[in-house]
């Protein structure tokens, strides 16, 4: 089928996409979108429970597709995947991504950095301040008043090794506003926080996952954040997980936090079941028993799966559509795994009981029960063990009801889960060794804690930045829940972090500001020379955003100078779609490249990185190592002599340096989709000098729907990318 044939006049409809939360810009006024007539979560009223709900997702087979369709938006191109088990080939066309129209059931426009709502209509009235939920614990065993963060002579003392969970206890809800303290006791976790106990009546639980779910399922360039935790125990419900929404267990382990229905991600709001745009959501910490033994994370990138469990199968796509993920770690599966339509997907550190399933680049480090490395035929990338690691911080309660933030340790020549044992190593921080940051808290209020020793503990919501959050303390953590984002204002950095021993980052969106950033986020200053790898610091699920929201820009997002850094699960995306057309293009969300380094012996594992207008990644340092890397080249180059890298045409997406001397990379993917200009071309994806050191397995490049090419995939080596969508492999280089 030649490329005119795949043409068609009928398009999709429109995946609708609320205004964005920046001040000063205007869109049409969108009213709320509407809550189910029982979403009243807090009004104390007993409801029946009901335990029974239809399966999540079909576990039949679905039928092949053949459907052809046209467009500019991420991915729209044809391609093909197959699963490995005989009989179940599949041939797909993925549409595209139309111009955003305007859906009258979106959520309404967030303006300036005012704290969102949550989504409940009744509330207590003695509660009048920004009401949100929260857990009041009437058995505290406590008998002292709460301590003022702030005085270092009252915090409790981190626990080593500690790792508590909460016994069967009476709790009940009341609303707090987020100007209000809380009842004595008790954290206040901000407005966006919904703590749940299992205590509560399951169908008051549904009903505030229902309201919760139906303001965030289309809410793409929105304000709206949510955290939803939930305390150790058992519950009987179906969570689906919508945009800007972390599901989070409370225990020390993920059994602890038993779900028996589902924790999954659709793709029914962008037919046909298209989740090459469920973006910026995640679950952490639960175990589940699926119904119907399948349940579903149909997502693609900065989406993570992580420290989870599931008695059954685990679906990747929702119903053979479209998908480009996305990210599993520390993850028990007992079933299989099916990845279905998923192009790419990287899985660190877990434990299997199958895998099923390729498209183009599937990595494996780590996983027990993974499938050999068979590359290119399946594709499946395997390194049996993760050289060096931290896990990412979670929050937790013990079993008086006091928060911590969990801090694993760092570890080496790792496989597998951490968990399966209670036996993770590592350091329990209280939660009063936090500054806990709400909607509203200035840069200011936050730097002052930092400097006065404090972790930082980001809750739901946008925060606009007037000067960069700076991190000089060794062992400092900074962790965001629900998706938390950090908008700089006028032209400064987001984050600067000193060249210091082990500070960890986690969990944060950072969505670059309308005045153009020289830098969005800074690890070690550019003269760092310092040896970190006793101590490292690490990155974990932080994701930034050039464009979509607004028209954001910055020159580059993320500069590592310290050495030992360690990258778990980066997406650096300059954007090609957004809440209005003025958000994104050549000219309005500006970007030069995502990702440099410049420190030694750094160490990236599932790095995304898409649509930057020059080299996407520049590696300056030695020493360094990439576990997977998927990349989209800009879409919207409007002619060849805008993109000229001195007498090349274009740029690559990942360039080491030509003065590096070692380096080493497993399982990376370059994708071209010229779709402003099809005669625009790419002289190679990936660039490195040719040295005994610096070595590269397992590379693909795809020319998605013949929409321009890829002329080699590194250097002078590999092939031209072919029309037809198909991959072109190169096993080693050199």
């Amino acid at each position: 089928m030649g490329p005119e044939s795949r043409r068609v006049t009928a398009l999709l409809p429109t995946p609708p996409s609320p205004p964005a939360c920046f001040p000063g810009l205007s869109s049409a006024a969108l009213p709320n979108q509407p809550l189910p007539a029982n979403a009243e979560a807090w009004s104390g009223q007993a409801m029946t429970v009901n335990t029974q709900r239809p399966t999540a997702q079909s576990s039949a087979k679905p039928r092949s597709l053949t459907r052809s369709y046209t467009g500019t938006g991420t991915n729209a191109h044809d391609w093909h995947f197959h699963s490995t088990r005989e009989s179940d080939a599949e041939t797909t066309t993925r549409p595209s991504r139309l111009p955003v129209s305007e859906d009258k059931n979106a959520p309404e426009p967030c303006g300036a950095p005012a704290p969102p709502r949550l989504p409940f209509p009744k509330l207590d009235p003695q509660w009048p301040a920004r009401p949100a939920a929260v857990v009041v614990d009437l058995d505290l065993g406590r008998d002292c008043e709460p301590r003022p963060a702030g005085q270092p002579a009252d915090r409790e003392k981190p626990r080593q090794h500690g790792r508590h969970d909460a016994t069967d206890r009476s709790f009940t809800l009341a609303s707090v506003g987020g100007t209000t303290s809380p009842p004595p006791g008790q954290v206040d976790l901000g407005p966006n926080v919904v703590v749940f106990d299992p205590s509560m009546p399951s169908a008051r639980i549904q009903s505030t996952l229902d309201a919760i779910f139906a303001e965030q399922e289309k809410n793409q360039f929105g304000c709206q954040r949510y955290a939803v935790l939930f305390k150790p125990g058992t519950y009987s419900n179906d969570v689906n997980v919508g945009f800007y929404t972390q599901i989070l267990g409370l225990g020390s382990t993920p059994d602890a936090v038993e779900i028996n229905g589902a924790v999954h991600v659709e793709a029914d709001w962008f037919p046909p079941n298209n989740a090459t745009q469920n973006f910026w959501r995640g679950a952490e910490n639960l175990s589940v028993n699926p119904v119907g033994g399948t349940d579903q994370w149909a997502v693609s990138q900065a989406s993570p799966y992580r420290r989870m469990h599931v008695r059954g199968d685990l679906r990747l796509d929702h119903g053979g559509g479209w998908s480009s993920g996305g990210w599993i770690s520390d993850t028990k599966i007992d079933g299989q795994i099916r990845s279905g339509s998923q192009q790419q997907w990287i899985s660190r550190d877990s434990q299997f009981g199958g895998w099923n399933g390729s498209t183009w680049n599937m990595v494996f480090v780590g996983v027990h029960g993974a499938p050999a490395g068979t590359f290119p035929h399946p594709p499946y990338t395997t390194v049996d063990q993760t050289p060096v690691v931290r896990e990412k911080p979670c929050l937790q309660i013990d079993e008086s009801g006091q928060y911590w933030v969990f801090v694993p340790a760092l570890r080496t020549g790792t496989s597998g889960v951490t968990w399966a044992h209670d036996s993770a190593p590592g350091v329990s921080v209280p939660i009063d060794q936090f500054f806990i940051a709400k909607p509203g808290a200035t840069a200011s209020e936050i730097n002052a804690a930092l400097t006065a020793g404090l972790n930082l503990l980001i809750t739901p919501g946008v925060y606009h930045l007037d000067q960069p959050l700076h991190v000089t303390r060794p062992d400092t953590v900074v962790l965001g829940l629900g998706i938390a984002t950090l908008v700089p204002d006028g032209g400064i950095a987001a984050i600067k972090v000193d060249d210091v021993d082990g500070v960890e980052i986690a969990g944060l969106l950072i969505d670059a500001g309308t005045t153009s950033s020289a830098i969005l986020m800074q690890v070690g200053d550019p003269e760092s020379d310092a040896d970190h790898s006793a101590n490292p610091t690490s990155l974990h699920d932080v994701f930034f955003r050039i464009g979509g929201a607004a028209a954001g820009r910055a020159r580059t997002s993320l500069v590592i100078n310290s050495n030992d850094v360690i990258g778990d699960h980066l997406w650096l995306w300059r954007a090609d779609h957004g809440a209005d057309d003025s958000h994104v293009g050549w000219t309005a969300n500006t970007a030069d490249t995502g990702l440099v380094v410049n420190g030694n012996d750094v160490t990236v594992y599932g790095l995304f990185v898409e649509h930057f207008q020059k080299t996407q990644v520049t590696w300056n340092g030695n020493g360094g190592r990439t576990y997977f890397f998927q990349n989209e080249m800009p879409y919207d180059v409007p002619d060849q002599a805008s993109w000229m890298n001195g007498g090349a045409e274009g740029y690559a997406a990942y360039e080491v340096a030509p003065d590096v001397i070692s380096h080493e990379a497993w399982g990376l993917g370059s994708y071209c989709f010229f779709s402003t200009n099809p005669s625009v071309a790419c002289s190679h994806a990936f660039a490195a000098p040719v040295a005994p050191d610096v070595r590269f397995h397992d590379m693909v490049t795809v020319s998605l729907n013949h929409q321009g090419v890829i002329t080699h995939v590194i250097n002078e080596a590999g092939a031209i990318t072919p029309a037809g969508t198909e991959p072109v492999n190169l096993v080693r280089y050199p």
